[in-house]
């Protein structure tokens, strides 16, 4: 366990804060009119799932705790749980689903994921920062409307919403990231 400057926490770390262990799902830092910032933390109990929101003044301190970072693929959902394989030993571990939060959508079979482990528990995963997805659904394109316009929703593969730029047809393949499912660019090839 280290101690760590809570405005340095990064999402996926996990901390100890009243006797349990939370991974950090999102963070906002919130700078009032007056006073000093602070920062908001989404986090979710690791033993029950529970999400909790937490604020800290910059200046406070958190225990982070050490983590192992291992690489798996994932197979399959299973209920309420993720089906993953280790890649060197081909065992296969289960995670709850819960760990994923809203990312869940952009888990696809074999994706190579990064899970962190307390003494063996997992406690969060990563995804890869990008995706590649097909709009199953967006606005036809607007006669005499300039690239440079707003962005128009569209529907993905894995049933989120997201905004892509007025070019974009159903059933094509765009790059979105996994964080937010942001559009990135048009899939190559």
């Amino acid at each position: 366990m280290a101690k760590q400057q809570a405005n340095q926490m990064r999402p996926g770390q996990v901390i100890e804060f009243e006797g349990r262990r939370w991974s950090v799902l999102k963070i906002n830092i919130m700078t009032p009119g007056k006073g000093a910032a602070v920062i908001q933390v989404e986090m979710r109990d690791v033993k029950s799932g529970t999400k909790k929101d937490q604020r800290w003044r910059t200046q406070d301190t958190v225990e982070r705790l050490t983590t192992e970072d291992k690489e798996y693929t994932y197979s399959y959902a299973d209920g309420e749980s993720l089906i993953l394989m280790d890649p060197e030993t081909f065992e296969q571990h289960s995670v709850p689903k819960e760990i994923l939060g809203d990312r869940l959508p952009f888990l696809v079979e074999n994706m190579v994921v990064n899970v962190r482990l307390i003494e063996g528990d997992p406690v969060s995963m990563d995804l890869p920062d990008t995706v590649v997805l097909e709009v199953t659904e967006a606005d036809p394109v607007i006669k005499n409307q300039t690239a440079t316009s707003s962005y128009k929703p569209a529907m993905l593969s894995n049933g989120v919403k997201t905004q892509v730029p007025p070019f974009i047809a159903t059933g094509e393949k765009i790059v979105v990231r996994t964080e937010d499912a942001s559009y990135v660019e048009r899939a190559k090839g």
